[in-house]
């Protein structure tokens, strides 16, 4: 059974983490390529620019940022590449550099992909 999982780019890489695919749309600062051992960079696949602005990790714009999210979800052709390499490689991580566990595009990214899945 593939395991899909997300994990904070500044978490320690783990064998279990399987492919790492980094999501977001900028490289997480203070990490070093070496440290972070990321096998694909897919920052297609993060929320537009416009929409990581708007949004700025704020916990009140949350429901709005989700729904959104998940309209560019709809429309993002890097989001069949994601689904193809998960497919292919099986146990995938998305690495993420937000602070906030509950509230960044990750966790949407992995539910929709989850509904997705079913």
């Amino acid at each position: 059974m593939k395991k899909l999982t997300i994990k904070r780019a500044y978490e320690p890489a783990d064998k279990t983490d399987g492919m790492r695919i980094l999501v977001d749309r900028l490289w997480p600062r203070g990490v070093s390529k070496k440290d972070a051992h990321i096998d694909l960079w897919l920052k297609e696949v993060a929320p537009s620019v416009p929409l990581r602005k708007w949004f700025a990790h704020d916990p009140e714009k949350w429901d709005e940022f989700r729904r959104k999210y998940r309209h560019e979800l709809k429309h993002n052709p890097a989001l069949d590449e994601l689904k193809d390499t998960i497919e292919k490689y099986g146990n995938t991580t998305l690495i993420y550099a937000a602070h906030d566990v509950e509230h960044n595009h990750a966790v949407v990214l992995l539910q929709y992909l989850e509904e997705a899945s079913k």
